[in-house]
């Protein structure tokens, strides 16, 4: 069974891709997408992991051309501050980039296709569901209909963290001994880790929540 695995270089892509090349034991491919994110550093570390997976093959897809469409994204466009984590926890905060795990799926289903990819996996969480559609169960259901319409080649969409909370799977990711200094959460894409934004925020209770102290 071969598996491509959607690798951001957080927290949950990164547990999620140990997962399912130690436990669930699949040939893996990997693949990042740079998209014009402020926090293109996520790709070294999603680098890093790969590297230490030894995938199949690890593709980085610059889609960057983003930048110049999406304007109202505080993930793509700078002049638009980054919100704190109160701020967040709304229906489409202004973190959301609009239908990217669409277009991140849609990619990753042509690639998995031309090469013979049963399943495809990408590390939606319950934490996300409040502010992100496309993390929902619901989405990664229809999206199976909706590929279950072609006629060549059948590939599942996975999302086997859908229902589990950050602390869980860190605790997972410990048991398969997943080295989070080498993971990247930060929004702001800066230097150090701002501790303030939401993915910063939502980082450190999960750890907090594990019991466990995070050296990021």
């Amino acid at each position: 069974m071969r598996s491509l695995i959607l690798l951001s270089g957080g927290i949950d892509s990164t547990t999620l891709s140990h997962y399912v090349k130690k436990k669930l034991k699949r040939e893996i491919y990997l693949i990042s997408f740079f998209y014009g994110q402020r926090h293109s550093k996520e790709i070294e570390y999603a680098t890093y992991q790969a590297n230490l997976l030894e995938p199949i093959e690890y593709k980085i897809v610059d889609i960057s051309f983003f930048s110049n469409l999406i304007k109202n994204s505080a993930l793509i466009n700078k002049d638009i501050n980054v919100p704190t984590w109160k701020d967040a926890q709304k229906e489409m905060p202004i973190t959301y980039v609009p239908f990217r795990n669409l277009v991140f799926l849609s990619i990753s289903l042509s690639y998995a296709e031309s090469n013979d990819i049963d399943e495809i996996y990408y590390a939606a969480q319950r934490q996300d569901y409040i502010g992100y559609w496309d993390c929902r169960e619901d989405f990664v259901n229809r999206l199976n209909e909706l590929t279950s319409l072609n006629p060549k080649k059948k590939i599942k969409i996975l999302a086997p963290f859908v229902n589990m909370r950050k602390s869980e799977i860190v605790k997972l990711g410990i048991e398969l001994r997943v080295d989070y200094t080498k993971t990247w959460s930060c929004y702001k894409g800066e230097n150090e880790p701002c501790k303030i934004c939401p993915s910063c925020v939502d980082r450190k209770k999960a750890f907090l929540e594990a019991g466990l102290y995070d050296i990021e």
